[in-house]
């Protein structure tokens, strides 16, 4: 089963929903243009990062699904028979502010769900709510998609509660700045037998840089494409899903039938 996939790196203009909605219309266009029928856009791709105070952030903040962002992503999806998975910030009914992620499809499919970060970074603990929904696998056509958050990688029960849980891709929306998840995320995807996309920002906000490198990653730790530091870039490759269902090394090795969780208690 053979699917187009891929990552919009971009440069989200702090605290301006408008222009960041445009960008990312143009560069979905451009993915749609290629067939691609999964894309994926930075961690809060809609409003910047390098917050001064949780006030500004609280003004710009949407709710999931009814706020502005999500519904320009089921719009996008729609348009360009595509699903998205998108970083947002997300105000829920009683004002709490989540760094989140929104999973949207097209005709039919609609406003799929939704992934709150689970693992905050530094100052994001200011103004961020920690996730509370745990890690889930949505069924999207023909894969299965798990969802996690820029540092959410450094934790390496992340990814694997996700592939446990039948994942095929890790969908990785991201604000790096630290330079380890690029050599990191080939390794996470060979010791789950998955593929993954690293969709990151690039730019300096508040004199904080974001290092690029948005890539998609093999389950046999082959970086299948990576982006550049620091330039705008949709990228795409197509894969075939069945190298993520089969997690045989060899005749003898099965990485998850050879588990042994009763040894990794503490």
């Amino acid at each position: 089963m053979e699917m187009k996939i891929g990552f919009i790196q971009m440069e989200p203009k702090l605290l301006d929903l408008n222009t960041n909605l445009s960008k990312a219309e143009k560069f979905l266009k451009e993915a749609a243009k290629k067939e691609t029928k999964l894309v994926v856009l930075p961690e809060l791709f809609d409003t910047g990062y390098n917050f001064y105070s949780k006030e500004e952030l609280e003004e710009i903040a949407q709710q999931v699904p009814d706020g502005e962002t999500t519904q320009f992503l089921i719009e996008q999806a729609r348009e360009h028979e595509m699903f998205i998975i998108a970083g947002t910030a997300e105000k829920d009914e009683k004002g709490r502010i989540y760094n989140s992620a929104v999973i949207v499809g097209p005709i039919g499919w609609g406003y799929i769900g939704k992934y709150r970060k689970i693992h905050l970074f530094y100052r994001e603990k200011l103004f961020f709510e920690p996730g509370n929904l745990g890690f889930h696998v949505f069924n999207i056509g023909i894969a299965r998609v798990g969802v996690m958050i820029c540092f959410d990688w450094f934790f390496p029960e992340a990814m694997r509660t996700l592939a446990l849980k039948g994942a095929d891709i890790i969908a990785h929306p991201a604000n790096l700045v630290m330079p380890y998840a690029p050599k990191a995320m080939p390794i996470r995807s060979l010791e789950n037998r998955v593929f993954s996309i690293t969709a990151n920002r690039i730019g300096e906000e508040r004199g904080l840089r974001f290092i690029g490198m948005s890539q998609i990653n093999s389950p046999k730790a082959e970086i299948l494409l990576r982006a550049s530091e620091d330039k705008e870039e949709v990228g795409i490759v197509e894969i075939g899903l069945e190298e993520a269902r089969n997690k045989k090394i060899n005749e003898f090795n099965d990485i998850f039938k050879d588990r042994r969780p009763e040894h990794y208690m503490l």
